[in-house]
């Protein structure tokens, strides 16, 4: 059984990205990291472009557009850069979590021992 993206479309892949397998070191995107779409599709866009630009219409992650594109996260991150270049996506991290005062966590650590 092959994974889709990964030895199937060797080629398809080649195409897609037009030769390049890898974002540079300045890439802002991670696994985790949020898309959200700047612009609505246009005629003549690369068909993969014009799927990531519907599916982020609301935020989602790299590995969610992947997964739904049955691409390697690479070669998303590689379409995602392209988009982002084009002001067509914006990127963003998940927030952190709003209780980072150790005091607090400790509190809630011995409540849920008292439990």
């Amino acid at each position: 059984m092959s994974r889709p993206g990964r030895d199937d479309a060797p080629d398809r892949l080649y195409t897609i990205t037009q030769g390049r397998s890898r974002t540079g070191p300045d890439s802002p995107f991670d696994l985790v990291t949020l898309v959200v779409a700047e612009s609505d599709p246009v005629a003549g866009m690369q068909s993969e472009h014009v799927a990531i630009l519907r599916m982020t219409e609301l935020p989602a992650s790299v590995v969610e557009i992947a997964a739904e594109l049955q691409l390697p996260v690479s070669i998303t991150k590689v379409l995602l850069c392209d988009l982002l270049a084009a002001g067509r996506v914006s990127a963003r991290h998940p927030r952190r979590p709003a209780i980072t005062d150790p005091d607090i966590l400790e509190q809630v650590l011995v409540g849920l021992r008292n439990l």
